[in-house]
């Protein structure tokens, strides 16, 4: 059978890289899953080195993610939202959070898609959909773009045109909604008591306005929503995905799951079936970042025999897998491969005067 091999769960998977240079498990999951993306942290960056250093060893690791991996046209992933969520050293440009953009976010997201471009990176985690409505909130805060939906809306819109302007595809975060918790998913699960209702009437609308402009990418959030699915977060959630993210709102786009590591579902992706509950809900491709609990292949390793356990003993529908799989071969067709070079000093003295310009 085509999916007895774990190489199968790789057409599904993003995965993190060790450190600046691939250690033997790094590439025996590479060769073994064939992963379709990979996402970086600053740990895969030198630091405290020069520019031309750190880029050349980054360069390198691409090139050796490539070769182990038997991938010409991988996604090349990181999270370079601004702020405090900024992987790369200097003299990449360190914007401020999104809060601050106001009416520069345009103009922010091209010059960073023009940065993100020289590393060889073709995706970012980025736009946060997001709305500052919990002025408590432990992981959004200012990482959104506004405290209204309307405003946060026309930001978002914004920014995710530069980026598309730029040649970076965007994911809009967190669906449906992670503006209002208290508590952060990279601890805990968080558990909101919002209606249906209510998500049409806020959390959803940055969602809507991205989805309109054909946005390819969405991010799940690891949220409970007691009041619309009692038994699963989001990302497992079928309620969630598929009957309002697919059928009410339209996306046609591939949905991507939060880091599995994250500790409001690591334990769950260890049971048995919840790779495919998470199928079956509408989810197309896992982030596996081996960046919060540990930098071990092991669970990485479970979820892919899971899945393949799950496909063999029937659990895991052949149709949803495929399905999932062409939406995602056919974004990875399109998306372009970039090859690292270096930014000139006038482009970023002008990226780190606009930097300034808005926080002024």
């Amino acid at each position: 059978m085509r999916y007895q091999s774990l190489q199968s769960f790789g057409n599904h998977l993003i995965l993190g890289i060790s450190g600046t240079s691939l250690n033997d498990d790094d590439k025996r999951a590479l060769n073994e899953l064939k992963p379709i993306g990979v996402i970086f942290f600053a740990k895969n960056f030198l630091d405290g080195v020069p520019y031309p250093v750190w880029l050349e060893q980054f360069k390198n690791l691409i090139d050796e993610v490539r070769q182990y991996s038997e991938r010409d046209s991988i996604f090349t992933t990181l999270d370079h939202e601004g702020g405090r969520v900024v992987r790369t050293p200097l003299p990449i440009t360190r914007f401020p959070h999104a809060y601050l953009l106001q009416s520069h976010a345009h103009e922010v997201a091209k010059a960073t898609a023009l940065e993100l471009k020289s590393l060889g990176i073709n995706l970012s985690w980025a736009p946060v959909a997001d709305i500052f409505s919990n002025p408590q909130n432990p992981i959004i805060g200012p990482r959104a773009f506004g405290i209204t939906p309307e405003t946060a809306s026309q930001r978002v819109r914004e920014y995710y045109q530069g980026l598309r302007e730029g040649g970076i595809l965007g994911a809009a975060k967190h669906f449906p909604g992670h503006g209002d918790t208290s508590t952060d998913s990279h601890l805990e699960l968080p558990i909101l008591n919002l209606s249906l209702e209510d998500l049409r009437n806020r959390e959803l609308i940055p969602f809507q306005t991205l989805i309109q402009d054909q946005i390819p990418l969405i991010m799940t959030a690891h949220i409970l929503f007691g009041q619309i699915d009692p038994d699963v977060p989001a990302t497992l959630s079928k309620i969630i995905l598929n009957d309002i993210l697919r059928a009410e709102l339209g996306f046609q786009g591939v949905i991507v799951s939060d880091d599995l590591d994250m500790k409001a579902v690591s334990e769950m992706f260890m049971q048995s079936g919840t790779v495919a509950r998470a199928f079956h809900a509408g989810c197309d491709l896992f982030i596996v970042s081996r960046n919060i609990n540990s930098s071990s292949l092991e669970r990485t390793y479970k979820i892919a025999e899971d899945f393949s356990a799950s496909l063999n003993n029937g659990s895991l529908d052949v149709g949803v897998v495929e399905a999932a799989r062409e939406r995602v071969e056919k974004l990875l067709r399109v998306t372009p491969q970039y090859p690292v070079s270096t930014l000139d000093k006038k482009t970023l003295v002008k990226n780190a005067e606009l930097a300034i310009s808005c926080c002024l």
